[in-house]
């Protein structure tokens, strides 16, 4: 059964990677407020920075010395976390393992929507030509990442589904339904049933999905790497996906 249903998730998945609709992201919604930078406090004689520009440091030049100014992005040091026993941290190191693997795949879905939003608005693709575009690139979708799918946990693959209605800003079965129908959406749905999960579920990053969104915070603050191996005491899996749909 588990088989059959990766073969059912790979299919299910690639109809996630291919649906149009609003690319309006949860992620602008889930960011927390930057703190305000600490002003600092200079002589009213020394000389303002230079004009900015691209691919330039800003500088100040005093006298004969001319001074480069710049803003580093503070480290985080991770330590190496002996290991935790109890049901908790077995969850807890599992959420963590499929995120790492399940992440990724969210990120191409929603670059992916962007990218088919765009082509089909610039170019007016309606009725049979959008069908035609969404059929042209669910081909060559299903080539690059079919197999990839179907390696998946059942697990990892109802994270995907979570985490790319953060993404993309759309539950699954909203993707499906417009992609489709609603008749197809409802197929699917009682699939995912099924296996205990919900397509109409939405992702919830201040109560069920809080470490989840934490650990979202957590890459995308590129500490992700660090903090995999301050845990599992190794570097996180690198999955193989090709360069152009990073």
């Amino acid at each position: 059964m588990i088989k059959s249903f990766r073969n059912i998730a790979a299919a299910f998945t690639a109809v996630v990677l291919l649906a149009g609709g609003t690319t309006d992201c949860h992620a602008q919604l889930f960011k927390k407020k930057n703190k305000e930078k600490e002003k600092v406090t200079v002589e009213q004689v020394r000389p303002k920075p230079a004009p900015k520009q691209e691919g330039v440091l800003e500088f100040i030049v005093e006298g004969n010395d001319t001074i480069y100014i710049d803003q580093i992005r503070a480290s985080k040091v991770y330590s190496r976390l002996p290991k935790m026993k109890g049901r908790e941290w077995r969850q807890y190191y599992r959420l963590v393992h499929n995120f790492s693997k399940a992440y990724p795949y969210a990120l191409v879905a929603k670059k992916l929507v962007m990218e088919a939003d765009s082509v089909i608005s610039a170019d007016n693709l309606k009725g049979v030509k959008r069908e035609k575009y969404i059929n042209k690139v669910q081909k060559e979708l299903f080539s690059v990442f079919e197999s990839q799918m179907r390696s998946l946990t059942v697990s990892q693959g109802a994270l995907i589904m979570k985490l790319v209605d953060r993404e993309v800003g759309k539950s699954s079965y909203n993707i499906i339904k417009g992609y489709k129908s609603g008749i197809t959406a409802g197929f699917w749905q009682g699939i995912a049933k099924m296996f205990g999960s919900d397509l109409k579920k939405p992702y919830d990053p201040e109560g069920e999905d809080a470490a989840t969104e934490e650990l979202v915070q957590i890459w995308e603050a590129g500490d992700f790497p660090a903090f995999y191996w301050s845990i599992f005491w190794k570097d996180p899996p690198e999955m193989p996906i090709p360069e152009k749909y990073r």
